[in-house]
């Protein structure tokens, strides 16, 4: 046993996998979350926790009946890809490095770029024929949403090619729902926090409203938050396909490659589990399934390792581990604090942008990687180790 259990004066207890005492900020993000009436046995907090908007970062909320819109977070089914290519590191030189960079930044969209046109393969994805049920107010989106598949978006979204402890190559990428999952997220939220004041909640923040199951506005979030979820997931797909086709391009002459291991995991989103013989919904909020056998991806920050991972099945985490390391500074902090000089320094022997633009990424700003996954022995087992030697910035 990993974790404790916070000293909270909450109706709920906290269990926390933290190595790390909380600050009073978020020893009260932790207290409002299990004082509300519908969690259901405790709230468990992963080892990269920190502070959100409503619930912490890192945080693994079962409930009953009742669903936080909140604490999933406006970046709807943000998650990671991963690849195992049949490729070895004696392949990867620096003029290859470059221009496998140049090409990922030539055909893959970032920050608030998209496509010029939509995808093809993005029209046989089946959740199209819903995009008239959605919200009401994402309705002038389609086109844009059309557009926006298969690209990266921005802030700590990435993709990377890797190199594990074996010298084998694998495919990386971090990315989410972008703006149509953002705009889902802002318009529910709205409305559970309209609903929180016409019925006079007493909330211990308002970011903690909620909708009640067998309402019509929570069957339309719930219906939404899983468009979006399966647009994130397919998101990641259309990149990891045109990803690895530049890979493919040059380690391999062009030709199509058999991947030896795929995953494709959420670390922002909702769903319905049995846990304690009880069927609830669970949001991860910063955190990954980690059932017994199931595959997770846990990336460092830019510069540092990341895993692979195979889950334990931990009934106290709700099955669940970190999603990554964890901020230990804002980015506006980090841009104060760190210089140019620091991110050269920190990201030497990595093929990526070293510009003030990305400062705030920096691997200084982030919790040290290889404490988070001390922290979680008993959530998962390391399957590959990783380290970075491109990385593409959204």
């Amino acid at each position: 046993m990993s974790y404790q259990q916070l000293k909270l004066s909450a109706p709920k207890s906290v269990l926390s996998w933290a190595n790390h005492d909380l600050g009073p900020a978020e020893t009260q993000m932790a207290k409002n979350v299990a004082s509300l009436p519908f969690v259901y046995k405790h709230v468990a907090l992963m080892p990269d926790v920190h502070l959100g908007k409503g619930a912490l970062v890192g945080s693994v909320v079962a409930t009953k009946d009742a669903v936080i819109p909140a604490a999933v977070g406006v970046d709807i089914g943000c998650g990671m890809g991963a690849m195992q290519m049949p490729f070895t590191a004696n392949q990867l030189d620096s003029k290859v490095l470059k221009q496998i960079r140049l090409d990922i930044e030539a055909t893959i969209p970032v920050g608030f770029n998209q496509n010029d046109e939509a995808d093809k393969s993005v029209y046989n994805w089946q959740r199209w024929q819903d995009f008239k049920h959605l919200h009401s107010g994402v309705q002038h989106l389609e086109k844009k949403a059309l557009r926006q598949m298969g690209s990266l978006g921005g802030g700590n979204h990435f993709i990377e090619v890797c190199v594990d402890s074996e010298d084998q190559v694998w495919l990386m990428l971090h990315s989410g729902s972008r703006n149509i999952g953002n705009m889902l997220a802002q318009n529910h939220i709205r409305t559970a926090k309209e609903l929180a004041k016409l019925a006079e909640m007493k909330l211990p923040d308002l970011d903690l409203a909620y909708f009640v199951a067998g309402t019509p506005e929570f069957a339309a979030y719930w219906r939404d938050l899983q468009w979006a979820q399966d647009y994130a997931r397919y998101n990641r797909e259309v990149m990891m396909a045109r990803f690895k086709r530049i890979v493919e391009k040059h380690l391999a002459g062009g030709k199509p490659t058999k991947p030896v291991l795929s995953v494709n995991c959420h670390h922002n989103y909702a769903e319905q589990e049995m846990h304690y013989g009880e069927q609830v919904y669970v949001t991860r909020k910063g955190a990954v399934r980690a059932r017994q056998e199931d595959y997770g991806i846990i990336p460092g920050s830019m510069g540092a390792k990341s895993y692979i991972v195979k889950g334990k099945g931990n009934l106290e985490s709700y099955c669940s581990c970190s999603h990554g390391a964890g901020r230990t500074m804002s980015r506006t902090k980090a841009k104060k604090h760190f210089t140019l000089d620091d991110l050269i320094e920190q990201t030497q022997g990595v093929e990526c942008r070293k510009d003030k633009g990305i400062l705030d990424e920096i691997p200084g700003a982030y919790k040290p990687i290889e404490e988070v996954m001390a922290n979680q022995s008993d959530l998962v087992e390391v399957v590959a180790t990783l380290k970075q030697v491109v990385c593409v910035k959204g």
